[in-house]
């Protein structure tokens, strides 16, 4: 099994939620810390958002935040919503199939057993438990993040 770069920084950018909550996470930061395009963050950003896992901040100080519990934001979720239906295999999806082994095919059953194992395995994990190892985490990071500039009013 192979999941996009989308899916897997859309589940690095919960992640990164979980370990700095209940703190708004910039999308700045992620671009920084996964090398990837601000742009690219803020169409996953948008997209988790109108899912419903995320909560977003307009304007300046803005960003995001998790929209309901990281022990309630189930993995294999996630990957449905990133990654759609996982057609593994061309026989998966009955529209685009053009196999004439559809319905009798062993192997084809087995991707489809092995599909629905390694979703199992995703539908048990949760944003908590990726984000458990919280001080690791954060220190692997630190050196990633662009640092914060605080205002003082005079």
């Amino acid at each position: 099994m192979k999941l996009t770069s989308y899916t897997n920084y859309a589940l690095r950018s919960l992640q990164l939620a979980a370990l700095k909550s209940p703190a708004l996470v910039r999308v700045d930061d992620v671009a920084q810390i996964h090398g990837l395009s601000r742009p690219h963050i803020m169409k996953i950003v948008h997209e988790l958002g109108k899912a419903g896992y995320l909560e977003t901040v307009r304007g300046r100080g803005g960003g995001f935040r998790l929209a309901r519990p990281a022990d309630e934001i189930v993995v294999g979720d996630v990957v449905r919503i990133t990654e759609g239906p996982l057609d593994v295999v061309e026989c998966f999806n009955p529209s685009k199939n053009t196999c004439p082994l559809m319905g009798i095919c062993i192997l084809s059953k087995k991707i489809q057993e092995a599909t629905a194992a390694f979703m199992a395995v995703l539908d048990e994990l949760t944003i908590a438990h990726i984000s458990a190892n919280r001080g690791q985490l954060l220190e692997r990071i630190a050196p990633l993040e662009i640092p914060r500039t605080e205002t003082v009013s005079k």
